[in-house]
């Protein structure tokens, strides 16, 4: 099946020269551009499947020479060529498949980070603060930067809702895999016995939205003006400065006092919105390409976790995935790499059985 699909991308890589050396799409540079970008598009296929075709003659080669040789020592050499010959084929086969797998068309975006105290009180709150700077480091590493949107701290340190943008090409591939219950187990600062606590915080990794992904009519939004409260800089608690914004179709609501002016305010909250709204509608039209978001996050119940982060025990372990690394202050600042590829590696491998049992 894998071949037969290649196959017909081979096709059409051919039919797409033929269109472009054609007089209409000469006097057209428009679909000359779009025509050569899809030829772009497929060509690393094309490279892969006639190096295949190549290999199978080849292969095809070895084997006769197998059968026809009388010599036991030239046979047997022979045999171990075909063998290596079919291992290099499967190699080559399996990354057809992988290149056929479909690309989610937001993996480029930016993402937007959305943290909130779960279960654990004060704990929970202090913990999201832990994930908050995990993100920013990761960030960091990779040269991508982090802009916080929205915060609702907590007065010793920790945050009863972060919400953020990561910012850089490839940003929502790298974090679409962290979306959900995250639990630590420690002694918190405030137990005065050194009990083990389980709390949770939850996450959800949006891809971020535009104008142009979502259209929000003026009629569809209302603005209430409010005055900030809580921490802030000069004259942020003391002018109606916050802004509260809901969409009226779907209830959603978000707030935003961070900053002094409420033009600032407006777009920050503006910036939540649109992703929110367009997640909601790509899971109302492709449910089977993203878990709603609800179910990304659930309810922070401690029952529901995706991660633990152990600290008695050095441990951080990905209940998906079945992997444990017991390096754990690495990981909270920011080396989460290689749980980041296993997860992916795990999508991959999922979407490739689907392909194999089309």
């Amino acid at each position: 099946m894998v071949i037969e699909k290649v196959a017909a991308i081979d096709r059409r890589y051919d039919e797409l020269n033929e269109l472009m050396a054609s007089p209409e799409a000469v006097r057209d540079p428009a679909r000359l551009t779009e025509l050569a970008r899809e030829q772009s598009e497929i060509e690393p296929i094309v490279t892969e499947f006639r190096a295949y075709l190549a290999a199978e003659a080849e292969l095809e080669g070895a084997r006769q020479l197998a059968a026809e040789v009388s010599d036991e020592e030239m046979s047997e050499l022979a045999r171990a060529e075909v063998a290596q010959l079919e291992e290099e084929q499967s190699a080559r086969e399996a990354r057809l498949r992988v290149m056929l797998l479909p690309k989610d068309p937001v993996d480029d975006r930016n993402v937007i980070v959305e943290i909130r105290a779960g279960t654990g009180g004060d704990e929970a709150a202090l913990f999201g603060g832990d994930l908050l700077r995990m993100y920013a480091r990761w960030a960091e590493r990779h040269g991508l930067k982090t802009e916080i949107l929205s915060q609702s701290e907590t007065g010793i340190g920790g945050f009863k809702e972060v919400i953020f943008q990561v910012k850089g090409r490839g940003a929502y591939s790298q974090l679409k895999f962290e979306s959900g219950v995250h639990r630590v187990q420690r002694v918190p600062v405030t137990e005065a016995q050194g009990r083990i606590h389980t709390s949770t915080a939850t996450v959800a990794v949006l891809p971020e939205a535009d104008e142009v992904d979502v259209q929000i009519s003026q009629q569809d939004v209302r603005i209430d003006v409010f005055r900030a409260t809580g921490p802030g800089g000069q004259s942020v608690n003391t002018t109606d400065s916050a802004i509260r914004v809901t969409h009226l179709p779907t209830g959603l609501v978000v707030s935003c006092q961070d900053e002094k002016s409420q033009l600032q305010n407006r777009i920050k909250a503006m910036a939540i919105l649109r992703p929110r709204l367009y997640q909601a509608e790509q899971e109302r039209l492709a449910s089977e390409r993203s878990e709603t978001r609800r179910s990304q996050v659930g309810s922070g119940e401690r029952s529901e976790k995706i991660r633990t982060y152990n600290f008695p025990q050095n441990r951080v372990t990905d209940h998906r995935i079945g992997k444990t690394s017991h390096n754990l202050v690495a990981f909270l600042d920011g080396e989460i790499d290689e749980f980041i590829d296993e997860l992916a590696a795990a999508d991959q491998a999922e979407r490739l059985e689907a392909i194999r049992e089309e």
